[in-house]
């Protein structure tokens, strides 16, 4: 029998870092996420993602005081303000290892990335059942036009090529 679970998006959060930096870490209850995922005898069938990341949000809590230079310099928040990743596909490689194919669009620039999706698995919290996935990706910054002059930021510190981004995301019936 399959089940369909649905994205809760306030126990699902996403964390953008590059090397020497944490740049947001930006929980569900600000932003939009949304998507299922199938489930027929305890192994995934079928599923798709799909989350808005509001990176102008105040009220998430950033890591670092210059975060908001960062992001301001970096993502160029007051004209691009969300983050958006739009599942296209969906691969099953085995029980743990699958990959989500999709749309990202930073700025203004869509590309199709791969991402890393690890069924972490199945568990029972306050009387409903949740299933959880951790999808990671890297994202070459230089195909989203994220030039950033880091260096004044970090201490001579050069940021890495690759931005990180890790979903924590979190299913329910």
């Amino acid at each position: 029998m399959k089940t369909t679970w649905t994205l809760d998006s306030s126990q699902s959060d996403v964390l953008i870092k590059m090397r020497h930096s944490i740049i947001a870490y930006m929980g569900g209850t600000t932003n939009k996420f949304d998507g299922y995922v199938n489930i027929e005898n305890n192994e995934i069938e079928d599923a798709s993602v799909e989350f808005s990341l509001d990176i102008n949000n105040k009220k998430d809590s950033f890591q670092q005081i210059d975060t908001y230079l960062q992001l301001q310099d970096f993502f160029d928040v007051n004209e691009h303000p969300i983050i958006s990743f739009k599942s296209t596909s969906f691969q099953k490689v085995n029980n743990n290892i699958n990959f989500f194919k999709g749309d990202l669009t930073i700025k203004d620039v869509t590309r199709v990335v791969e991402l890393d999706a690890e069924f972490i698995g199945v568990n029972n919290y306050n009387g409903e059942r949740k299933v959880a996935f951790e999808i990671k990706g890297d994202i070459k910054r230089q195909d989203f036009g994220l030039d950033y002059n880091s260096f004044n930021h970090n201490g001579g510190l050069a940021l890495g090529k690759d931005i990180k981004l890790i979903a924590n995301l979190e299913f329910s019936i």
